[in-house]
């Protein structure tokens, strides 16, 4: 089983998968998915809820995070993010995204991402992790 068949299955009745988040590539320092829009991922207002794009990207930085680790880590939270939108989306219309390592260090690691419809970027976003290592 590949990476992103093993968090396409450990995201099973978690955020993530209630949100049909679907990964395609997750290898170190890099992540690729995509999802549907759906009723469930919009505002009442009629356009994409600004939440399940950021629940999208930070997801696929948590997720290659995982996977690029320094050696002796256990984990990672994540300390910062921001995100400039661009555009939305209707139901219907395909989400795509990919994150990136910019910075893979021992005790933080920043992260890019974007979320593009129909190959228009509109979301823009980076966080920064925090590299947990066992206490003692």
């Amino acid at each position: 089983m590949n990476e992103a068949e093993r968090f396409n299955a450990a995201q099973k009745d978690h955020l993530p998968d209630h949100l049909g988040l679907v990964w395609e590539e997750i290898t170190h320092g890099y992540a690729r998915g995509r999802f549907v829009v759906e009723k469930r991922h919009m505002a009442p207002n009629g356009y994409m809820h600004a939440g399940s794009v950021v629940t999208f990207l930070d997801t696929a930085c948590g997720y290659a995070c995982v996977v690029s680790r320094p050696e002796g880590a256990v984990g990672f939270i994540t300390i910062e993010l921001k995100t400039n939108f661009f555009g939305t989306a209707a139901v219907g219309d395909e989400i795509m995204c990919e994150a990136r390592l910019v910075h893979g260090g021992r005790t933080t690691q920043v992260w890019d991402a974007e979320a593009r419809n129909a190959g228009k970027v509109i979301a823009a976003f980076r966080c920064t992790q925090m590299i947990l290592y066992p206490k003692g």
